[in-house]
């Protein structure tokens, strides 16, 4: 039995074609993921196979239509492990922000139901009816707008797969992701260096070849506080003094920041004091 089953229902199967290659595709092969592709039209009824109608209340665009979404999710649940349900997942800039705390909860669930969008989104009504029969996620990769859901999925689903355990040849390589709950929550990624130490006169920095694992690990947390910092302030913001311990505020205060007690938030020392 595989570790989880996917099911994604699209007007474009062949889009997901990227499910086959690399880890995701791998752990295809493997068993751990059973993964189903399912095209939306096979539900239609017309000679068109038509899949999406004019909004209710003008505007420009189309709607997906609910009748070919409704019958697609019905065989969904009628084809999975019996008396069980999935999480749909449908992929929409009005949902909730994917993060990695959102991966690894996907991650734990067993059978996961993706529904990506096309034109100006699916009948509302088939989220509603759906939100009675099995849980329900909407969510947003970013703060911008695609053509269509699937690019979302393929993002979703390898995020939530190299979680599942034995995806990833070394099964520490996540723990130190940005973002990785933990020592890394709110945190960025350090810079990562390879073989040559020297190339095109530049060279590795010597910590990383000093062999002192200590050092190792404090210096590329400290590399995480300054990348966060100049990339993601809205993730300083968030930070508390307590998740620090006494050396690494002391690095902190080297990039500029203090903890302000009563703003209750680390704050660039070159930010003007409200009065």
């Amino acid at each position: 039995m595989s570790d989880m089953r996917i099911d994604v229902v699209t007007i474009f199967p062949e889009y997901l074609e990227p499910l086959n290659v690399s880890l995701v595709g791998k752990a295809r092969a493997r068993g751990q993921l059973d993964v189903h592709l399912h095209d939306l039209r096979s539900w239609t009824t017309d000679i068109h196979r038509t899949v999406d109608d004019t909004p209710y209340g003008g505007g420009p665009g189309m709607v997906m239509k609910p009748e070919p979404w409704g019958a697609a999710l019905d065989a969904v649940l009628a084809a999975g492990p019996e008396g069980e349900v999935p999480t749909l997942v449908v992929p929409t800039p009005s949902g909730r922000r994917f993060t990695q705390d959102l991966a690894q909860d996907l991650a734990a669930r067993p059978w996961l139901a993706f529904a990506p969008a096309r034109y100006e989104g699916i009948d509302r009504r088939v989220i509603e009816e759906a939100a009675t029969r099995m849980p329900v996620v909407e969510a947003s990769i970013g703060d911008y707008v695609l053509a269509g859901g699937e690019v979302a999925v393929l993002v979703m689903v390898e995020a939530i797969a190299r979680l599942l355990p034995g995806v990833l040849g070394n099964a520490e390589s996540h723990r130190d992701d940005s973002f990785a709950p933990g020592a890394m929550a709110d945190l960025l990624e350090g810079p990562v260096y390879t073989k040559p130490a020297e190339w095109r006169g530049r060279e590795v920095p010597e910590i990383l070849l000093s062999g002192h694992h200590g050092k190792i690990a404090q210096w590329r947390r400290e590399q995480a506080f300054a990348r966060t910092h100049a990339n993601r302030p809205d993730l300083v913001a968030r930070w508390q003094r307590e998740s620090f311990t006494k050396k690494e505020r002391e690095a902190l205060s080297v990039l500029g920041l203090a903890w302000d007690e009563a703003e209750g938030r680390f704050r660039s020392v070159a930010e003007p004091v409200e009065e």
